[in-house]
């Protein structure tokens, strides 16, 4: 037999509501930070600095709007509703940070360039900061999660890991098959 608890708490459906979005704001963080890396890595000593800071936004935008418009075919797809202009403002505006977790990256090489580094250089250099944002978004995570000691270390170093593959195969990719 199971109890019956009464209606759900306004508050903890609220509460539910800010840890779903705040859940999505870190994925589409980390996930827009690994686009830029890789943009970064695979155009970033062919294209003059400009040119691959716009291509990265653009990559982003583009990206953005493609998982949104896939969240709004699952919405109608399981609810069988067209959904609302409200939700989907909502939906572009919790998953935004796809597209301004390139601002640092793309700031650091451009700055970078300023100071009269090479492109290649510039490129590394923002290919660093998206591996520090990539730790930063992992222990972020961690954190959200309540993981401490051992588990956040891995949690964190996991996500760093993916802007490590970045460098490792643009350089490879510039060794071997340049």
């Amino acid at each position: 037999m199971t109890e019956d608890l009464g209606p759900i708490a306004p508050d903890s459906v609220a509460t539910a509501h800010r840890h779903r979005v705040a859940r999505r704001r870190r994925a589409s963080g980390i996930y827009g930070t690994v686009i830029t890396a890789a943009v970064v890595a695979s155009a970033g000593s062919t294209l003059s600095t400009a040119a691959l800071a716009v291509a990265v936004l653009l990559t982003l935008i583009v990206y953005w709007t493609a998982e949104q418009y896939a969240e709004v075919l699952g919405e109608q797809a399981e609810h069988g509703d067209l959904p609302t202009w409200s939700s989907i403002r909502n939906g572009l505006s919790s998953t935004s940070s796809m597209v301004t977790a390139a601002y640092i990256p793309v700031l650091a090489l451009i700055a970078t360039r300023l100071l009269g580094a090479s492109r290649t250089t510039a490129a590394n250099t923002a290919l660093g900061v998206a591996v520090l944002l990539l730790l930063i978004h992992g222990w972020s995570s961690g954190r959200a999660a309540d993981l401490r000691g051992t588990r956040l270390v891995a949690v964190t170093l996991m996500a760093g890991s993916l802007g490590l593959f970045m460098i490792v195969m643009k350089n490879f990719v510039i060794t071997h098959l340049h």
